[in-house]
């Protein structure tokens, strides 16, 4: 891996430090995360680049969207790594806006006293 771009450095280096990881870090938040894109976008150039997040998915309620959008436009590949949820997985790679969606589950698979349940 070529380089990690954190939500909160501090966090994620406790995470780094515990795996005894040494892959060079970077802040990427919403206060800073239009001019990372290129910092991001040289990086990946040379090699892989993780967006992590402090909790939960990134991209997801987290800074990342955009930076989503240009490594796409850029013709790079985003590959999630999924939680729980498959569907969140691919939102926040598809380079759709992720600041407001409806998700309403997937359709039953059985009848229930002749409606769908």
């Amino acid at each position: 891996m070529r380089l990690i771009a954190a939500e909160d450095t501090r966090h994620t280096l406790k995470l780094l430090s515990h795996f005894d990881v040494h892959t060079p870090l970077i802040s990427y938040h919403e206060h800073n995360k239009l001019r990372r894109l290129d910092d991001v976008l040289a990086a990946l150039a040379q090699g892989d680049v993780a967006l992590v997040s402090d909790a939960g998915t990134p991209v997801l309620n987290d800074p990342g969207y955009e930076l989503v959008r240009a490594v796409l436009e850029a013709g790079h590949k985003i590959s999630p790594i999924p939680g729980a949820s498959a569907p969140i997985a691919a939102l926040t790679a598809s380079g759709l806006p992720t600041d407001a969606f409806l998700y309403l589950g997937y359709l039953p698979r059985k009848e229930a006293n002749g409606a769908r349940s």
